[in-house]
């Protein structure tokens, strides 16, 4: 237990300087490559005056090293500033955008995560037979067609003509939120059960192949008890990379699905923020999904153990 602990404590100790890192690469991107900002903000008919000041304004009069400092500070605590475009406190547009954002994007994960294993060990115990074909075809049919193609057929037919969904929009609160959210629920699920049913059909397959698969067999075990008692569990390490690894990115929101069903969560906004050209917003966005991705890349190496005694941390 004490070997868990200290690696976990060492893990959030390499927070800091890969935070220093992206903060770094946030800099350099923004504030160097990116060039003057004031110049897209005023546009290329600006005098210098008015360059000048809003320099001071925003706080680029500021020499580079204090600007990433600046950067650096609001990475550890989460102090973002203001919004260049709309002048609000970033931290509470990102609260409000989160909201919606995971109402939608965390139902969608977890269902399609489940409905594609579950299918995904049907089709593997089934493999080989007419049943693992079509869905296998299907999986395939799935991946080939266009995000854009379920959104549009399926908010024309599902929510404006037969009125079973609400076409756009979102409402605050449980349940309120609930009409709004579910046909884009729909939609993430049937573009992810496809690429999904795929990778962990393959991973199962993997196991199945396995010598101590055609031990179990030998023992006399049923193709049942081994596939879950047995295959699952070890094949539940990469599906526990697989998922965790995703997580981070729900944090960004769906953008199309935003998109097209008005649903004011963060992909939303950060596509408003790259419209407007609003860095603070933008380089908020980029440090809290490397924070999120070294914390869930640390939870799985947790689960990894759980699942797996022999794994040890280290």
């Amino acid at each position: 237990m004490s070997g868990n602990l200290n690696y976990i404590i060492r893990r959030l100790l390499y927070l800091i300087p890969v935070l220093l890192g992206v903060c770094g690469l946030v800099f350099l991107l923004f504030n160097v490559v990116a060039g003057d900002p004031t110049m897209l903000l005023l546009g290329k008919h600006a005098d210098a005056q008015q360059m000048a000041d809003l320099k001071a304004q925003l706080g680029l009069d500021k020499s580079l090293i204090a600007q990433y400092f600046d950067i650096v500070k609001s990475a550890f605590t989460f102090d973002f500033g203001r919004s260049w475009a709309t002048k609000q406190q970033i931290t509470e547009m990102l609260y409000q955008g989160a909201i919606p954002s995971l109402t939608l994007t965390i139902p969608g994960f977890f269902i399609s995560t489940v409905m594609s294993l579950m299918i995904a060990i049907f089709v593997a115990y089934y493999r080989g037979k007419g049943i693992d074909l079509f869905i296998r075809t299907l999986a395939i049919a799935l991946m080939s067609t266009s995000s854009l193609v379920y959104i549009l057929v399926f908010q024309k037919y599902l929510a404006f003509e037969l009125g079973l969904f609400e076409i756009s929009g979102y409402e605050y609160g449980f349940p309120s939120f609930i009409p709004y959210i579910a046909l884009p629920v729909v939609i993430w699920v049937v573009m992810s059960i496809g690429p999904d049913v795929r990778f962990y059909r393959t991973l199962i397959l993997d196991e199945i192949y396995q010598d101590y698969v055609r031990t179990a067999r030998a023992k006399g075990l049923s193709e049942k008890k081994i596939l879950f008692k047995h295959v699952l569990r070890n094949a539940l390490i990469p599906v526990i990379t697989y998922t965790v690894v995703n997580l981070p990115f729900l944090i960004l929101g769906a953008l199309l699905l935003e998109s097209f069903f008005s649903i004011p969560g963060l992909g939303g906004l950060t596509l408003s923020a790259v419209n407007a050209s609003d860095f603070p917003v933008i380089k908020a966005m980029a440090i809290l999904s490397a924070i999120a991705y070294i914390l869930f890349t640390l939870v799985s190496d947790i689960l990894y153990t759980l699942v797996d005694p022999r794994v040890k941390l280290n």
